[in-house]
């Protein structure tokens, strides 16, 4: 089964972590914060969710890799760009300087990306559920993605309007140039990973392990045990006659 890594890459706000949920769980989160509650809260560090997909009937694994868009995680984003495979550049449409700030995360998959072929990427605008506060329009969204020479979709996490297309188109074009990633791959990444905390105490650990990959719903389901119980059954029996 193929595996591909992909990255999200934008300023803090934009609705990554609301993006890869709607995504990977089919729901929506929505994060407000209180003046007491902010002294608390922790940005996203490099969550990670993980979600089996079928695209144009291949079943393959996606692991989207969330990362923090604040300055102080620069490094530990640039060592995910060096490792990822596919990036969604993210903005909110409701926000004229995530978009403006784009061109920090534009320079760093350039400065960064090291692999031979130009990092294969899908520009999203986030929050298009709230048009009445728009500051980006969809022609600024589009005249950028053909500057960087990949497709442009506006996204609502709340109503999941075009999450599934985004991914899906990010998968096909994955699938043109790249191999899948291997285990043996995600094992240098998760060293890596491991070398930069060890080296950065001071900053909070990522909030669980990334690579815990979850059941398989095409394999490991009550219905698969179920159907596996019987086929042995069958066999035994077979064997008997």
């Amino acid at each position: 089964m193929e595996e591909w890594d992909v990255i999200l890459l934008g300023d803090g706000g934009v609705g990554k972590t609301a993006l890869a949920t709607q995504f990977t769980l089919n729901c929506y989160v929505e994060v407000t914060l209180s003046e007491s509650h902010c002294r608390t809260y922790d940005p996203t560090i490099q969550e990670g969710f993980r979600k089996y997909f079928v695209v144009d009937n291949r079943v393959c694994f996606l692991r989207v890799i969330d990362t923090a868009g604040q300055e102080e995680y620069a490094n530990l984003r640039n060592l995910w760009i060096r490792e990822g495979q596919g990036f969604i550049l993210v903005y909110s449409i409701t926000s004229r300087d995530t978009f403006d700030r784009l061109r920090v995360f534009r320079q760093a998959l350039r400065r960064n990306h090291r692999r031979e072929e130009e990092p294969i990427m899908v520009l999203v605008g986030s929050k298009s559920d709230r048009s009445q506060e728009r500051e980006v329009s969809i022609e600024e969204g589009a005249a950028l993605a053909q500057n960087l020479g990949c497709e442009f979709f506006e996204t609502s996490a709340r109503t999941a309007k075009n999450v599934n297309l985004a991914f899906v188109t990010l998968v096909r074009a994955l699938r043109q140039v790249k191999n899948p990633q291997s285990q043996t791959s995600r094992t240098g990444i998760q060293k890596r990973i491991a070398g930069f905390f060890k080296s950065n105490a001071s900053l909070p650990r990522p909030p669980r392990e990334i690579y815990q990959e979850p059941p398989n719903p095409f394999r490991d389901t009550p219905a698969a045990a179920q159907h596996s119980r019987i086929a042995s059954q069958a066999v035994s029996v077979t064997q008997t006659l």
